[in-house]
């Protein structure tokens, strides 16, 4: 098990013999494997098979101001809040994270 972050993943074409290793997926598929950037740039494709390395662009795997700023106001509307243009009050804890409401 590899604790670095992942920035591509490995699938298979069996019918072609073929491993693709390309964008890191968006979404968990079965059959798929994230690999991080070292084994990525290590792997072998089994006897016989073909790689086909398809180009990852590393910078667009970090996270973006716009990105942080989509989170942060996706919590706030599942919080209730309306708007981060709006002065806030606190209330309510579970354990860390903290219910952000609007004040009247």
């Amino acid at each position: 098990m590899c604790d670095n972050l992942a920035i591509a993943t490995l699938t298979y074409v069996y019918a072609d013999s073929t491993a693709v290793l390309g964008p890191l997926a968006t979404f968990a598929e079965p059959h798929c494997y994230d690999l991080c950037e070292n084994h990525s740039r290590r792997l072998v494709p089994p006897r016989g098979w073909e790689l086909v390395k398809l180009e990852t662009d590393l910078e667009s795997l970090r996270p973006s101001s716009d990105d942080l700023d989509a989170i942060a106001d996706a919590v706030r509307e599942a919080a209730g809040a309306s708007s981060p243009h709006h002065p806030v009050h606190t209330s309510g804890r579970r354990g860390h994270l903290r219910v952000v409401r609007e004040t009247d």
